[in-house]
């Protein structure tokens, strides 16, 4: 039974170095014991803090009835999603890369530097720059140090994949801000309830809340960067050594007292201010001068929800889901492999063991399906590619789809799937791993609040990007190419030695699959006799 602290108190500190699990607190001048914290000395015979205390101040802890009285706080920043839906956040890689981090965490390939410290290092803009990231555990010692060995491991090992929707709501409140560099934003543990659906949460008291809400908004705070990305047209390198993503300036907590004085943890209050990466990826005014990016997308709030309800079930779908809200910024047409995804959610050390260990291989096959019919159920649905991966691989979930509603119709179906050669409840065929290795995605469809995103990301290329549709991109349509090809008396495999592509990539293209990047279209044009 964990103890707390009456109004007795003379707050002589005997009992402070007394504590061995660190659950006594001095915070703005008061005591208090962290019930979360406090196991009653176990391993003694009686409570430490009991033993020390010269007026008998603690007692046993019990929890606080009836509502929380309404205190003064700081005024919190506006309140996100006004609408209900969606608002806009930070999508640079730096915040896309943090996200990755907070998901996936141990599942990412971590090395440990000359200096001893742990790193994970992403090569970007074809190894022409790199982020990566260190640890620490302090939030206000500048300039923070990184940990290094076990420490670091066992950092990695107490974060929590919820604390990747912390990153993304201080993302969206940034967004708000004209410097966000310079300025900063306060929310308050009641609006971050309503943000991840913790205030439908009946079987939570109100102090595990807390507890949990402090822990996660702590956490995107502890991990540095250090950004190293060349020149961009006018934009200048950009070279940032450990610097903070968010900054945690203050932490208030709010007590209210009993009829014996015990304080109880009834509030929170955070200041945030996000780091110097903003001054060079969310700057409004740079981005007119071009000097600098302004790079945002849409957040969802029904991803937030999401991600609390699914994290402990199916921790694979919500790593794939947090991936997918950057990735299909980029647009609708992004192709992603399977071994992409499940390197996404399982990390690169589980899926490789399971590539050399064909024992496990079905056991993993039937928790990636199971992800991705959760992603399906939330309405991001997956578009298989009808090529590499056909109907007798794909899930059988995904075939169950066709199934009509109607009674009659539904027994007719039945009755015509048992008369095939094929039907949908047969074994999958063999070497279906292999085949999944090389298969792939065309596309998610995406549910209302993400399509809101993908029109908007579209527009906004079609308004950058009108002066480079050129011509070129015009005449090579897919008929043409293989008119064209076939001209000259070329297959597809000599077209693909031409371009130095692969024959695959060339069938893709002639099939209309995806459309080539404008450099992929110049050496097209020069393959096919064609004056770029």
């Amino acid at each position: 039974m964990p103890y707390a602290i009456t109004k007795h108190c003379i707050r002589c500190d005997n009992c402070l170095p007394q504590c061995p699990t660190g659950a006594i607190k001095v915070i703005e001048g008061e005591y208090w014991i962290d019930p979360s914290l406090c196991h009653d000395c176990q391993d003694s015979l009686a409570p430490q803090c009991v033993d020390s205390c010269p007026v008998n101040s603690p007692v046993p802890w019990q929890a606080k009835k009836g509502r929380c009285k309404i205190d003064v706080r700081t005024v919190p920043s506006l309140d996100l999603f006004p609408d209900g839906k969606s608002h806009p956040f930070a999508s640079a890689i730096a915040s896309w890369e943090l996200c990755n981090v907070l998901a996936q965490r141990h599942s990412l390939t971590w090395e440990i530097d000359a200096a001893g410290e742990l790193y994970y290092q992403r090569q970007i803009h074809g190894g022409k720059g790199a982020i990566a990231f260190r640890i620490t555990d302090s939030l206000d010692l500048e300039p923070p140090v990184a940990l290094k060995g076990d420490r670091a491991l066992s950092a990695i090992e107490t974060f929590d994949i919820r604390s990747a929707c912390l990153h993304l709501i201080y993302a969206a409140h940034v967004t708000s801000l004209e410097r966000p560099w310079e300025e900063e934003f306060i929310i308050n543990d009641r609006q971050i309830e309503e943000y991840l659906g913790l205030d439908k949460r009946k079987d939570l008291s109100k102090l595990t809340k807390l507890v949990l809400i402090k822990e996660l908004a702590q956490q995107p705070c502890k991990l540095i960067a250090c950004i190293d990305l060349p020149q961009q047209g006018k934009i200048k390198g950009i070279r940032l050594e450990k610097s903070r993503l968010w900054h945690l300036l203050d932490t208030q907590h709010h007590f209210q007292e009993d009829d014996l004085g015990c304080k109880h943890l009834v509030g929170l209050t955070f200041k945030i201010k996000i780091g110097q990466w903003a001054q060079h990826f969310l700057n409004r005014q740079g981005c007119k001068e071009r000097t600098a990016f302004y790079q945002y997308g849409t957040l969802p709030k029904a991803l937030l929800s999401a991600v609390m309800s699914i994290w402990q079930q199916h921790e694979g779908a919500a790593r794939m889901m947090l991936w997918l809200l950057f990735k299909t910024k980029m647009g609708k047409e992004q192709r992603v492999t399977i071994p992409t995804l499940m390197r996404v959610a399982y990390g690169e050390r589980k899926l490789s063991q399971t590539s050399l260990q064909p024992e496990n291989r079905q056991r993993l096959l039937r928790i990636f399906e199971s992800d991705l019919e959760v992603l399906d159920r939330y309405g991001l649905k997956p578009v298989f590619d009808p090529v590499t991966y056909p109907p007798e691989i794909q899930p059988l979930w995904a075939k169950l789809v066709d199934i009509p509603e109607d009674a009659e119709a539904a027994l007719e179906f039945w009755i015509d799937d048992g008369s095939n050669s094929t039907r949908l409840t047969d074994a999958a065929p063999r070497g279906k791993w292999n085949r999944l290795m090389n298969a792939r995605i065309l596309h998610f469809e995406l549910p209302p609040e993400w399509e809101q995103q993908l029109a908007k990301s579209k527009k906004k290329q079609r308004t950058t990007n009108r002066k480079t549709r050129s011509k070129s991109q015009v005449a090579l349509s897919t008929e043409y190419i293989i008119e064209a090809r076939k001209k000259l008396g070329l297959s597809q495999r000599d077209l693909a030695q031409l371009t130095g592509k692969s024959q695959s990539w060339i069938r893709d293209i002639e099939n209309g699959r995806f459309q080539a990047k404008l450099e992929d279209r110049i050496l097209l044009q020069k393959a096919l006799g064609m004056n770029a």
